[in-house]
């Protein structure tokens, strides 16, 4: 077994998230945040990009240190895996209005390897997954109320 495909099955799920900026306007509010995940071991970013799409639906990738002054990405510097190509990056700048900004992150949850590792040993595997938006939460709880 190589080296590489051992390391794959020490980890815990890998997810990834598109964050839309309106106007494009990051306040980097966030970042010291994420950084302190990593930190603690809770997450490892594998990939972290930014993506503008223009007004007339091009979308194009920005450069870490293009992203603004007020915002220190530098501890991203180099967070490339390659699990992100083109189509990707395409299908993120979809889901974008034109003028908006967005970060595109792929991380391991590195809290739930052992989980993970332990349910692969046993023969399990994971057929379904899925995130549920807060906001989705919010309008089922509202509804709930209202129907009460």
């Amino acid at each position: 077994m190589s080296e590489d495909f051992r390391e794959l099955q020490d980890m815990g799920p890998v997810d990834y998230l598109i964050v839309e900026f309106p106007g494009s306007r990051m306040t980097g509010e966030g970042f010291p945040l994420l950084v302190d995940l990593v930190d603690r071991g809770i997450i490892r970013v594998l990939d972290l990009l930014f993506v503008r799409k223009g007004e007339d639906g091009s979308v194009s990738v920005l450069e870490l240190r293009d992203m603004g002054g007020e915002i220190d990405l530098s501890v991203f510097e180099g967070a490339s895996s390659g699990l992100l190509d083109q189509s990707d990056i395409d299908d993120a700048g979809g889901a974008l209005e034109p003028g908006n900004s967005a970060g595109i992150i792929v991380y391991e949850n590195v809290w739930a390897a052992p989980f993970a590792r332990a349910m692969r040993r046993g023969g399990g595997q994971v057929v379904a997954g899925g995130r549920i938006p807060v906001q989705a939460l919010l309008a089922s709880l509202e509804a709930a109320e209202e129907a009460a």
